[in-house]
């Protein structure tokens, strides 16, 4: 009666937190700041990410998430206690229940890191997972449940994954590590080598955001970026269009396109007919990409429609699913299959 139900949406930039019958409660970047002497823990989320690119030499500031899959767990399971704590408050009488979501196609040794690491933050025994397609449907009101077949193409900041949803299962499904990232650092790279100029991380994504497009605009934007010169080594600031924010990320799109035709073409012959009345759905941060619906209509060929706040939707499903665990459970293999599968 007294149980907490969580959804947490794992994510490589950001993770956020809902819980049941309160919609998303907690929202924070997927980054952890540690002291060089100790190795403690200095400061998680929002705190963290400040000091990203401006911190001194006795701060270590650490993505511990990488491609969607953990690169740090002891440093993954303080930033859960973190998010936890924080839902939670500082009294805790009774473990909550909490389901992660996790890429598709992970591995078993992956689920069980992001499972132990769940539980060691405080999440009751056992802590649920659930793939980042199916929670991003289910958080996009897609009626999973139903015989049809329903497309949805999830963009994160470390992974892309397109999959073929119908009756709370996955039928196809495809996962690449190139979202939101890789495209930060394309802008990056492309500002490095056109500019002579080296910009941060953060700098990349706010330049992405305020002038990118997946297709050239009519009207060309412009935007300022400061960062240092190449040759002097002093700061300078340049004047950057958005035509050359579309150049430097189309290879990137265009291998998210080729995901989406692949699974596409593994679509049985029923459930594709589906796709085509019904489209294909865009969750995840990078669905705000502006044009990509319209990108993906003209290569693919079928309606694209983007989600009503398509960045929260894993973390709101991953919460609404707690209420179906029986029926996704069928769905999802067991550690046993995963380790056949995993096995060559």
């Amino acid at each position: 009666m007294f149980t907490k139900r969580l959804g947490i949406d794992l994510g490589t930039a950001r993770v956020l937190v809902s819980e049941r019958g309160r919609g998303i409660v907690l929202e924070e970047p997927a980054v952890v700041a540690l002291t060089e002497r100790e190795n403690a823990v200095a400061a998680v989320g929002s705190e963290a990410y400040e000091m990203i690119g401006r911190h001194p030499g006795t701060i270590r500031v650490i993505r511990p998430m990488r491609d969607g899959a953990i690169a740090d767990y002891l440093i993954t399971e303080a930033l859960l206690r973190y998010l936890i704590g924080e839902v939670m408050g500082r009294f805790r009488i009774v473990r909550p229940e909490v389901m992660v979501s996790t890429p598709y196609g992970v591995t078993r040794v992956e689920q069980r890191a992001v499972r132990d690491a769940a539980e060691a933050a405080g999440s009751r025994r056992p802590a649920h997972l659930i793939p980042e397609p199916l929670a991003a449907a289910i958080g996009a009101e897609i009626p999973v449940g139903s015989p049809r077949g329903h497309m949805l193409l999830n963009i994160g900041g470390g992974r892309a994954e397109a999959a073929v949803i119908s009756m709370f299962g996955i039928v196809a499904a495809e996962s690449i590590r190139v979202a939101g990232d890789r495209l930060n650092e394309a802008v990056a790279l492309y500002v490095r080598r056109r500019h002579n100029l080296t910009i941060g991380e953060r700098s990349a994504e706010e330049l992405k955001i305020a002038i990118g497009s997946a297709i050239p605009l009519e009207d060309d934007e412009t935007a300022a970026v400061r960062g240092r010169d190449q040759i002097t080594g002093l700061p300078r600031t340049v004047t950057v269009r958005s035509s050359e924010v579309t150049q430097a990320i189309q290879e990137h799109l265009d291998s998210i396109v080729q995901t989406v035709r692949s699974v596409l073409e593994r679509t049985p012959p029923e459930l594709a007919s589906d796709v085509i009345d019904h489209g294909v759905v865009l969750t995840g941060g990078g669905a705000r990409l502006r044009h990509l619906d319209s990108l993906l209509m003209h290569e693919v060929g079928v309606p694209v429609h983007v989600a009503d706040e398509p960045d929260r939707c894993v973390a709101r499903g991953a919460g609404v699913a707690l209420d179906y665990l029986d029926v996704i459970a069928r769905s999802i293999p067991t550690e046993e299959e995963s380790l056949i599968a995993d096995t060559p």
